[in-house]
């Protein structure tokens, strides 16, 4: 068996990896997230490899199989694909939280958003009226 040189890229099982024959298995889910990234960016999976400095080989195998990449290997994936490791594995972006109210007062809120608008009209009226009323307490 003749050796395979490793590099950054270079997996000890690169040469075992098939070449050029068609997948009959289902796509690992980042597979399928990797594949749809490069499709989008307008990359051959040559293209790819040799923006990453590796081989068709690694990209088809990690589009293949299930792989666990090194965090520099997933930045550089990332990168060259203009997308986010989160997306690359699957997380969902988190949710920023905004500035508007929390817990009962948003609850309350979103409720009232929710009513015609004549009638959030009158309850605003009554809110304005209590905010300023205590802004008023607080100031004496």
């Amino acid at each position: 068996m003749q050796a395979v040189a490793h590099n950054f890229w270079t997996p000890g099982y690169a040469a075992l990896m098939p070449a050029g024959r068609p997948t009959k298995s289902t796509r690992p889910s980042f597979g399928e997230r990797l594949v749809l990234a490069r499709q989008q960016a307008g990359l051959t999976q040559q293209q790819l490899a040799e923006r990453l400095g590796t081989t068709q080989r690694v990209i088809t195998y990690w589009e293949r199989e299930p792989v666990a990449l090194r965090a520099d290997q997933l930045a550089a994936l990332a990168d060259a694909l203009a997308v986010s490791a989160d997306f690359l594995i699957g997380r969902e972006a988190s949710t920023k939280r905004g500035n508007g109210p929390v817990g009962r007062a948003r609850r309350v809120l979103e409720t009232v958003s929710r009513l015609p608008r004549h009638q959030q009209q009158r309850i605003i009226d009554v809110v304005e009226a209590l905010v300023a009323h205590t802004a008023g307490d607080e100031r004496a």
